[in-house]
């Protein structure tokens, strides 16, 4: 699998580029993802807020529930959780669909006919991975501070927008953001690599199918909290 990866990086700049299917892959892979980001990311801000509001009450603290809420889900909730959920549903996708491709020879009739079957179906897909999951997790973190709000003014007595956001915002510096922002592009990454190199590499049979798309699963969202733990560690020891 480390051998299926670095190969990515050399079949990205070997022409020909597949322009137009990458493109394609964006939209698969990143637009109908919208939906289930927008709910993910709302479920998260609501329910942190819900679970945050009674316990910094006990301290008169309310007033610094949009601060933690941000720093929750800016800094780990958010990028974890969302890629957790990118993981299951695109990952899966992605094994079950090259998969799917290998048992019926569809890989095997590219190389015949001359086509580059990786640079076709797997940097596509993995570029499209790589960018759009970052682009996923700020519109999941922005939609989970919009939860954030509505909790607040539903059980803390209320409090205007501006004031929540620019209490969530200052919360946050720049040396937060940037590791948190830089662990998504790994974490897309991950998925696309591990999706692909399941379903590229699947066994003879229609069972074969389903076992691709499962073990992308697994491995994908182990793979996520790895690279999650060594975040943490590798910011704790530069910052």
């Amino acid at each position: 699998m480390v051998l299926f990866g670095f190969r990515f990086f050399y079949e990205l700049i070997k022409p020909p580029y597949e322009t137009k299917e990458f493109l394609r892959q964006c939209f698969e892979i990143g637009y109908k993802s919208i939906g289930l980001t927008s709910i993910t990311g709302f479920i998260i801000g609501l329910t942190l807020t819900l679970q945050s509001i009674p316990t910094l009450a006990d301290f008169g603290a309310e007033s610094l529930v949009p601060s933690m809420v941000a720093l929750a889900v800016i800094l780990e909730i958010g990028p974890v959780i969302t890629s957790l959920i990118f993981a299951g549903k695109v990952g899966s996708s992605i094994g079950a669909e090259l998969g799917s491709m290998k048992v019926t020879e569809q890989i095997d009739a590219m190389e015949i006919s001359g086509t580059n079957p990786y640079n076709y179906l797997v940097v596509t897909r993995v570029a499209a991975t790589t960018i759009m999951l970052p682009l996923l997790v700020i519109y999941a973190d922005t939609i989970a501070l919009m939860g954030g709000f509505i909790a607040v003014n539903t059980l803390a007595g209320g409090m205007s927008f501006q004031v929540f956001i620019q209490s969530s915002l200052s919360s946050v510096d720049f040396s937060d953001l940037l590791p948190s922002v830089i662990k998504t592009f790994f974490f897309g990454f991950a998925v696309g690599v591990i999706g692909c190199y399941e379903g590229y590499n699947a066994d003879r049979g229609t069972e074969s199918v389903g076992i691709a798309a499962n073990t992308a699963v697994v491995i994908s969202s182990l793979a996520i909290i790895i690279i999650d733990m060594i975040n943490v560690q590798i910011t704790s020891i530069l910052l």
